[in-house]
């Protein structure tokens, strides 16, 4: 699930998310499905949307925050370069990556 501005873009694993991420010039927002408290993070694709497994509970943002670190380590971005634009109390997220040639 891709916002408007991303509609024709198609991600099947995490490597192409990485290099969507680290080789465009603009900003990318995406929408992903969360599922709290799971046994590890991790990340899946599906051909409409992407799901995140987050460790950490959906409790006081712990969950908002480890998706923020996770996907921080896993892009190699900044974690400011990440945002939860909308959903923090849903598991349905919209979030914003800026890529670090924006910075």
């Amino acid at each position: 699930m891709l916002n408007d501005v991303n509609k024709n873009i198609n991600l099947n694993n995490l490597q192409e998310l990485i290099n969507l991420i680290q080789n465009t010039k603009q900003e990318i927002k995406l929408q992903v499905k969360v599922s709290a408290n799971s046994k590890k993070n991790s990340i899946e694709f599906f051909d409409e949307y992407i799901k995140l497994k987050i460790a950490k509970p959906a409790v006081d943002g712990k969950a908002n925050k480890e998706i923020i670190k996770y996907l921080s380590d896993i892009l190699n971005l900044p974690k400011n370069n990440i945002q939860i634009l909308n959903g923090e109390k849903s598991s349905l997220k919209m979030l914003l990556f800026i890529p670090k040639t924006l910075q």
